[in-house]
């Protein structure tokens, strides 16, 4: 029987038999955003205390976090702005994926944004200092290598990338 051991604002600590793992908390999800701008795929780099290091990243964000009920595709639109500046005129989900489920319940929405529109900076909120980065799908593979040679963390979502078929 499932017993919640922790509960912090957006995460829950559960033991379940032998089995321990975190799931959002407060029906909070997730998404994450596949934006390709013309030939190039737009990527953002931020420090993830977890990792003690920056990370390289698909745009995401959490869905419902500010307000209850929020619809995926509307909680990808507004993160895809404020973390990298870019508005997209399309966006479509590819469906639900599920992060590390040996160890976290939690699902993202995996969607896919297109025919993108500059409309600021971007970098998210003023304690997320993010880096956004615009790199063509040809130079993917080596502009990971060489993030990987820097230093920063690869998300294991940017696999997606590497084998090419999510781009269309």
């Amino acid at each position: 029987m499932a017993q919640i051991v922790w509960q912090g604002q957006y995460l829950t600590m559960i033991v379940d038999g032998r089995w321990e793992y975190v799931a959002r908390a407060r029906g909070i999800g997730a998404a994450v955003i596949v934006a390709t701008d013309g030939d190039a795929v737009i990527l953002v780099e931020q420090y993830r205390v977890p990792l003690g290091r920056r990370c390289l990243e698909l745009p995401a964000g959490l869905v419902g976090d500010d307000s209850a009920g929020e619809a995926p595709l509307a909680a990808a639109a507004r993160e895809l702005e404020e973390e990298t500046g870019y508005r997209a005129e399309r966006i479509v989900s590819l469906g639900q994926f599920y992060s590390s489920p040996g160890m976290v319940s939690e699902a993202y929405e995996l969607v896919r944004a297109t025919e993108l529109t500059r409309v600021g900076a971007g970098g998210g909120t003023a304690d997320e200092g993010i880096t956004v980065h615009r790199v063509p799908r040809g130079e993917i593979a080596d502009f990971i290598a060489a993030k990987r040679a820097e230093g920063v963390a690869i998300d294991g979502k940017l696999l997606l990338l590497l084998g090419g078929t999510i781009l269309g």
